[in-house]
């Protein structure tokens, strides 16, 4: 039996992989309904201040085909709370890399105060989205074709 009735969480999702699936296969094995929002294009340049590679439409179309994704939500601000007003879960999925940050410190703080709960799932080492399109943005500066 699922611990939670509704759990949340968000990303990017640029250039999908396994790290993405592992926290998406392991929410879902927490929560009957689990709900993705998918960082919109314009939300990702503000705060990474870069294009994703593969454009929201896509990267929404890609997690949507997931079996354990039930619904698929843009996230249009990084405000989580905000989400939680919208969607009303009870927990909040992420990897443990963000663990003990003041971010996600101030975070849990402001779920646990409407009833929320974090909850960190194991990291997937050795793979990461963001390595990945640095990578590829610099082989575009470079004039490289893709």
């Amino acid at each position: 039996m699922s611990k939670y009735k509704i759990g949340y969480t968000t990303g990017v999702y640029d250039m999908f992989h396994i790290g993405h699936l592992n926290v998406l296969k392991r929410a879902k094995e927490l929560c009957e309904y689990l709900i993705v929002g998918v960082s919109t294009d314009e939300l990702v340049e503000s705060y990474k201040h870069k294009k994703p590679i593969i454009p929201f439409e896509e990267r929404a179309e890609i997690v949507k085909a997931i079996r354990y994704v039930d619904e698929v939500v843009p996230q249009t601000s990084m405000d989580k709370l905000q989400a939680w007003e919208k969607l009303r879960f009870e927990a909040m999925f992420h990897g443990s890399d963000w663990k003990g940050s003041d971010m996600y410190n101030r975070l849990i703080a402001d779920l646990k105060s409407v009833g929320a709960e974090v909850v960190f799932l194991p990291h997937t080492e050795g793979v990461s989205s963001t390595l990945l399109s640095d990578v590829l943005h610099k082989i575009q500066e470079d004039g490289g074709v893709l």
